[in-house]
């Protein structure tokens, strides 16, 4: 078990990406559990990382969900108290409780009402390359690093929430189940598509790489729909305003579903923050006066030593090592180099 300290004064939450997983499987969690999650999850890269790794030893433990005792552990999870949490009894106990969530997050949470059946998954990929998975549907999901979306289905509809982060949906088709993206607001209909949804602090951005979506929200109190045709994109801010309809690179949105990621007159400073999202190994800007410097090149995703060696030889900067995982970028006049 992956054990990370909790925030200062979050004494009654979970101490471990495991016990997070069981919080917020429980059928108590609410909001204010999300809440404080993303809170932990954004603290430290090693929190998204050890929750990714909790989830991805839930998803291969699928295969053991008809497991007597699997079962019996996962009733048990229902019944956390805090009169537990600091007992090695209950160390102990949160390791099936562990197990037994995997099952539950791989098969997805079953609600039953009025004849239908519905099930929601969460899904959360943290530093490190794009991940693929395969939907009930037989939808295909591409989740980029530091990215989340929970997928509900049911009989009627099919719909993914993208909590934060980069998703590439390549959808199955079923007319009698509509397949819809919310992101912050916003709703993305697929209309037999390839498309791509990213969401961050500056808004939400759709990507349309074959077939059509609808693209559909409200700014103020005005609603407004888009459609998108292959090759186009739609940006739409933090207050749901949307921009005009604009090209979309093609290269650049293909590249990063394989590991790849190009870039055309980036700011360095930007640049830094997309490659530092595929790596432990940070790369930092020691003078401010570098952030505004445009580069442009196709990177492999992680590979922060072959972007550290690029940036040296056609930036004419130096690279310093500062840390174990850390390299610093400065202008000329640094002794030391990679």
């Amino acid at each position: 078990m992956t054990r990370i300290p909790s925030p200062r004064g979050s004494s009654d939450a979970p101490l471990s990406a495991e016990e997070w997983l069981a919080r917020l499987l429980s059928p108590d969690s609410g909001v204010h559990d999300s809440e404080v999650f993303e809170r932990w999850r954004v603290a430290d890269p090693e929190h998204a990382a050890a929750y990714a790794e909790a989830e991805r030893i839930h998803r291969n433990a699928a295969q053991l969900s008809d497991d007597p005792l699997l079962r019996a552990a996962a009733r048990m999870a229902r019944l956390d108290t805090a009169r537990q949490r600091n007992s090695r009894q209950r160390r102990g106990w949160l390791l099936a409780v562990g197990i037994a969530a995997s099952v539950l997050l791989t098969i997805g949470l079953v609600m039953h009402g009025g004849g239908a059946t519905a099930t929601e998954q969460h899904y959360a990929n943290a530093i490190g390359l794009p991940q693929t998975l395969r939907l009930a549907d037989g939808t295909q999901l591409r989740l980029d690093a530091e990215s989340a979306v929970t997928v509900r289905l049911d009989a009627t509809q099919r719909e993914v929430i993208l909590e934060h982060g980069r998703a590439e949906f390549a959808v199955a088709a079923d007319p009698q189940r509509p397949f819809l993206v919310r992101a912050a607001g916003n709703t993305i209909r697929d209309i037999g598509t390839v498309f791509q949804v990213s969401r961050d602090q500056d808004g939400v951005t759709v990507g349309l790489l074959k077939g059509k979506v609808a693209v559909s929200g409200r700014s103020g109190n005005q609603p407004w729909t888009s459609e998108l045709k292959p090759a186009q994109q739609l940006h739409i801010d933090g207050s749901g305003v949307a921009g005009a309809i604009a090209p979309l690179d093609l290269a650049t949105a293909q590249g990063w579903t394989r590991g790849e990621l190009a870039f055309r007159d980036r700011r360095l400073d930007d640049l830094l923050d997309e490659m530092n999202r595929y790596s432990k190994t940070q790369l930092r800007l020691g003078d401010p006066s570098l952030a505004g410097l445009e580069v442009s090149g196709s990177f492999h995703a992680g590979d922060q030593d072959a972007l550290a060696k690029a940036l040296a030889r056609g930036w004419q900067l130096r690279v310093v090592r500062t840390a174990a995982n850390e390299l610093t970028l400065l202008p000329a006049g640094t002794e030391r180099r990679l």
